[in-house]
């Protein structure tokens, strides 16, 4: 048993001739791993749960990507969640936990505290991902988005734009995401001597392309004078260009303009979008090592770590302003 377990694992430690003699076995009989025996044998489901507000947002499409594709070097599987951005349904999904379906998850919360999910006494091991501050007791991966936001707000000044705009926060509560993106372009424009306006930010009233257009028209109507953009995410920076483009403003000549999660389309933008570019695999990698720790009984305080990420620089903000 323990050796067909291995070939159909694809365990390296076992000799060619045994594998070939087991393959033949397993194409002669048409045998599958029942998933049910393994639970009943390991004690495990072989699935975790991977949990975020909503998969229509170009990032969570990528980090859902990257998470089927990355379990199976686990070997598990990933059952997606959704909790719709919202208090209740982030609450509705860790009071469930997925018990007896899943081995663990990996969860991205935007709305509760990290008070309230340190209170939350799971069946399960969860692991936090993102920008909500985690409980010293929970596993928790980001990237340093404050320093990402300086960053590429540093790389807009080297470039040799002054007035440099923020968009895409949110027009009331600030979520963390945002907060943590002001910060940090309110801190490269003071270490380069410039004082942060109010006024060069301009709100969304949702995560959409669409409104960020229809903000950024408003803006532009009242005077919002800015030489460069620093949006929140690439969908508010393709609001953005689709804006000034209607405008007449060219990018980068007149405004450089830059997103936040180096989604797929941004390289196919018109002008291609210069990004943050968090490393989504590391991330998910480094989760799923420090989730499958905690499946396998390790009990200690909460591991915090930072993943890798980037500036991908491309034609809408170079490094050298063009005229």
């Amino acid at each position: 048993m323990k050796t067909v377990s291995n070939v159909v694992r694809d365990y390296p430690h076992v000799s060619a001739a045994m594998r070939e003699r087991v393959q033949r076995a397993i194409d002669e009989l048409g045998y599958r791993p029942n998933v049910v025996a393994r639970r009943l044998a390991t004690g495990r489901t072989g699935f975790v749960a991977v949990a975020f507000a909503d998969v229509a947002i170009p990032y969570f499409a990528e980090l859902a990507h990257v998470a089927s594709r990355r379990a199976q070097d686990f070997d598990y599987r990933v059952l997606l969640e959704e909790t719709d951005d919202t208090l209740e349904g982030e609450r509705a999904l860790i009071a469930s936990s997925e018990a007896g379906l899943v081995d663990g998850m990996l969860f991205q919360p935007s709305k509760m505290s990290a008070s309230e999910i340190a209170q939350h006494r799971s069946q399960i091991p969860i692991v936090l991902l993102g920008e909500i501050p985690a409980p010293l007791t929970m596993d928790h991966v980001m990237i340093d988005n404050v320093a990402a936001a300086r960053e590429i707000t540093t790389h807009l000044l080297d470039s040799g734009r002054r007035r440099i705009g923020f968009v895409g926060h949110e027009t009331t509560a600030l979520s963390e995401t945002s907060r943590q993106r002001i910060i940090g372009y309110q801190e490269a424009l003071a270490a380069a001597g410039f004082r942060a306006d109010p006024r060069m930010l301009v709100a969304t009233a949702s995560i959409d392309a669409a409104d960020t257009a229809s903000a950024v028209r408003q803006a532009l109507d009242e005077g919002w004078d800015v030489d460069a953009v620093v949006c929140r995410d690439d969908l508010a920076a393709m609001g953005t260009l689709r804006a000034l483009h209607e405008r007449g403003i060219r990018v980068p000549e007149d405004v450089a303009v830059t997103g936040w999660d180096d989604t797929r389309l941004s390289a196919v933008t018109f002008p291609s979008l210069t990004s943050v570019s968090p490393d989504v695999d590391a991330l998910f990698t480094r989760a799923m090592e420090l989730l499958l720790e905690r499946v396998a009984g390790y009990d200690g305080v909460g591991r915090h770590e930072i993943a890798p990420h980037r500036i991908a620089i491309r034609e809408s903000a170079p490094s050298v302003r063009t005229t």
